[in-house]
C-alpha cells in the first residue's frame, strides 16, 4: 500500500507538471495570436508585452499570489503571507497529513500549474489594449493584476473562499481566469480609449485589420493545444481508472466545443457579413473552449458542441456590439473570454446538478466585480500618474519605434 500511494503522487504530479507545460505554451498563442491581429508597426511591442507578463506573472504569483490563493486563505480576505510554503514529506504522504497542505501531490507542481493560468488571466488584457498603452504602465498594472487582484478572487472559488461556499462552480476558470481577465481589460479599455481612426464621428466603423493572418492562425491553433492542459489538468489527477476516463472525457469535450464555436462562427459571418471571416473563425474556436472550460466533464460530446456554439455564436454579436458602443479591443479579447466565459458559467447547471443558478450568478457578480472595480482604480492611478496612453505622434508611428526601439518587419514598409 506504502508503495501503491507513493507512485500515485508521483504519477498525479508529473501529471500537473506535464499539464503545466501545455499551458505554458498557450503563453506562445497569445504572444502570435496578438501580434497577428495587431498592425506591423505595433508587433514587437506587444510580443515585450506578452514576454515580460509572464516572467512578471511566475515572480508576484510565487512571492505572494500563491500564498494567498491556497495556503494562508480566509472566507473573504487573505493573510497576506508570502512564499508557497513547506513540500510534503514521504512519511506525510504516507499518513495522509501535511498541516492542511495536499498530499497526493507536490505542492511545487501545483505551483506551477496554477501560475501559468495566473499568466494566462493578463495575457487577456495585453491583446485588449494594444496599439496604443504605454508598455511600462501595462507591466505595472501586471505586478498588481498577479499578485493581488487574481489571487483574491481566486481564494474566494478555488481557494475555498465566500463564492465556494455560496455554490459557485467552475472547473478550470471561465470565470476564475477568463472573465477576470477581460474585466482588467474591459477597466483599461474604457479609461484608454479607442485607437486614433478607429470610430468616425458619424458612427461608421473604421476596420483596422491586422498585419499577419497566418501568424493569428498558428496563434489559435498553439492555444487549442494548449487548453487540453488547461482543462486536462484541472482535472488534478490521472492515477486510477475514474480520474483517467474523466480526463479523456474532458479532452474530447473540449476539442468538441472549439470545433462547435469555430463552425458556428464562421456560418454566422458568412450570413451576417456574406463573407467567411477568418478572424471570427479563430475568435469562435476560441469562444467554444471558453465556454467548456467552466466544465469540460459533466456534459455529453454532443452538448459540449452545443455549449461552444453558442459561444461562437456570441462572440460574433458581441464584437460587432462593442465596436458599436465604441469599445475598441484590437484582437476581441472581451468578447472572447468575457462574454462567453459568462455564457460558460451559465450553461454549468444545464448539465452538472450539483451547480445552481443562482450560485454561478453570485459567481460571476463576485468576481466580475471585485476585478473591474478594483482593475480601475489601478488604471486610474497609473494614467494620473505616470499616463497609460502614447502619445498622438507614437501611436501615428507605431509603438514599436517608441516603446521598444525595435521593428518586427524592419524590411517592409510599416502601415
Amino acid at each position: 500500500m506504502e508503495g501503491l500511494i507513493q507512485t500515485n503522487y508521483a504519477l498525479d504530479t508529473f501529471y500537473f507538471l506535464v499539464m503545466g507545460v501545455l499551458v505554458m505554451f498557450m503563453a506562445c498563442g497569445f504572444s502570435m495570436l496578438e501580434a497577428g491581429m495587431v498592425r506591423a508597426k505595433n508587433t514587437a511591442e506587444i510580443l515585450t508585452k506578452n514576454v515580460a507578463l509572464y516572467a512578471i506573472a511566475c515572480i508576484m504569483y510565487l512571492l505572494v499570489g500563491y500564498n494567498i490563493m491556497y495556503i494562508d486563505t480566509g472566507s473573504v480576505m487573505p493573510s497576506f503571507g508570502a512564499l508557497i510554503g513547506m513540500e510534503n514529506t514521504a512519511d506525510e504522504i504516507v499518513a495522509g497529513t501535511a498541516g492542511g497542505v495536499a498530499t497526493d501531490h507536490s505542492e511545487r507542481s501545483d505551483y506551477f500549474f496554477q501560475v501559468v493560468f495566473v499568466a494566462t488571466a493578463m495575457s487577456i488584457v495585453s491583446g485588449a489594449v494594444a496599439e496604443r498603452m504605454k508598455l511600462w504602465a501595462f507591466l505595472g498594472f501586471a505586478v498588481v493584476m498577479t499578485g493581488l487582484i487574481y489571487p483574491v478572487q481566486g481564494m474566494w472559488t478555488w481557494g475555498g473562499g465566500w463564492l465556494s461556499e455560496a455554490g459557485y462552480s467552475d472547473f478550470a476558470g471561465s470565470g476564475i481566469v477568463h472573465m477576470c481577465g477581460a474585466a482588467a481589460a474591459l477597466a483599461g479599455v474604457l479609461l484608454l480609449g479607442p485607437r486614433a481612426g478607429k470610430y468616425r464621428a458619424d458612427g461608421q466603423v473604421n476596420a483596422i485589420p491586422g498585419c499577419n493572418m497566418p501568424l493569428a492562425t498558428l496563434g489559435m491553433f498553439v492555444l487549442w493545444f494548449g487548453w487540453f492542459g488547461f482543462n486536462g489538468g484541472s482535472e488534478l489527477k490521472l492515477s486510477n481508472v475514474d480520474e483517467a476516463n474523466a480526463v479523456a472525457q474532458v479532452f474530447v469535450n473540449t476539442n468538441i466545443a472549439a470545433c462547435g464555436g469555430l463552425v458556428a462562427a464562421l456560418v454566422l459571418a458568412r450570413l451576417w457579413f456574406g463573407k467567411a471571416d477568418l478572424t471570427m473563425a479563430l475568435n469562435g474556436a476560441l469562444a467554444g473552449l471558453v465556454a467548456i472550460t467552466a466544465d469540460p466533464l459533466s456534459a455529453s460530446a454532443f452538448w459540449s458542441m452545443i455549449i461552444g456554439a453558442v459561444g461562437g455564436l456570441l462572440v460574433v454579436g458581441s464584437i460587432v456590439l462593442l465596436d458599436k458602443w465604441r469599445i475598441d479591443d484590437p484582437v476581441g479579447a472581451i468578447s472572447v473570454h468575457g462574454v462567453c466565459g459568462i455564457w460558460g458559467i451559465l450553461a454549468v447547471p444545464l448539465n452538472n446538478g450539483d451547480a445552481t443558478l443562482a450560485g454561478q450568478l453570485v459567481g460571476i457578480a463576485g468576481i466580475f466585480g471585485w476585478v473591474f472595480v478594483a482593475s480601475l482604480i489601478i488604471w486610474y492611478v497609473l494614467k494620473a500618474t505616470v499616463g497609460i496612453r502614447v502619445s498622438e505622434e507614437e501611436e501615428a508611428s507605431g509603438v514599436d519605434l517608441s516603446e521598444t526601439g525595435i521593428e518586427a518587419y524592419p524590411e517592409f514598409a510599416q502601415s
